[in-house]
C-alpha cells in the first residue's frame, strides 16, 4: 500500500510540472505575440513575462484540480463508490402498518376530481 501512495504522489508531482510547463509555454507564446508590437525587445520581454505568468497560472489550476480530485476521492470512499458497497444496506426503514399500496400508486383516481399536474393545463383556482 505504501508503494501505491508513493507512486501516486510521484505521478502527481510530474503532472504538476507538466501543467506548469504547458502554462509557461503558452504564456510565453502569447507574451511574445503581444510583445511583437514593441519590436524584438518586446518579443523577448513578453515571452519572459508571459512564461512566468503562464507557469503560475498552470500551478494554480493544477493545485485546485488536485484539491478537487482529493475531495472527490474522500466523498466516493464515504458513500461507498470506491470502497465497500454503494449505498447503505443497513438502513432501518419503518415497516408497513397496513400492508397495502397507496391509492395513487395503485392507479386510483384523485379524490379532488381534478387532473394531475402532469396532465393537461389545470384550471385556475378561485
Amino acid at each position: 500500500m505504501k508503494k501505491k501512495a508513493t507512486r501516486a504522489r510521484g505521478k502527481a508531482g510530474s503532472n504538476r510540472l507538466a501543467h506548469e510547463a504547458e502554462g509557461g509555454a503558452s504564456g510565453a507564446i502569447a507574451g511574445a505575440v503581444v510583445g511583437a508590437a514593441a519590436g524584438p525587445v518586446g518579443i523577448v520581454a513578453g515571452a519572459i513575462i508571459g512564461g512566468v505568468a503562464g507557469a503560475m497560472a498552470g500551478a494554480v489550476i493544477d493545485r485546485d484540480s488536485s484539491r478537487q480530485a482529493s475531495r472527490t476521492r474522500v466523498l466516493d470512499a464515504q458513500i461507498g463508490v470506491s470502497e465497500g458497497e454503494l449505498g447503505a444496506p443497513n438502513l432501518k426503514h419503518p415497516s408497513a402498518t397496513v400492508g397495502a399500496y397507496s391509492a395513487a400508486s395503485a392507479g386510483a383516481e384523485s379524490s379532488s376530481g381534478e387532473d394531475p399536474a402532469e396532465g393537461p393545463m389545470q384550471t385556475p383556482e378561485g
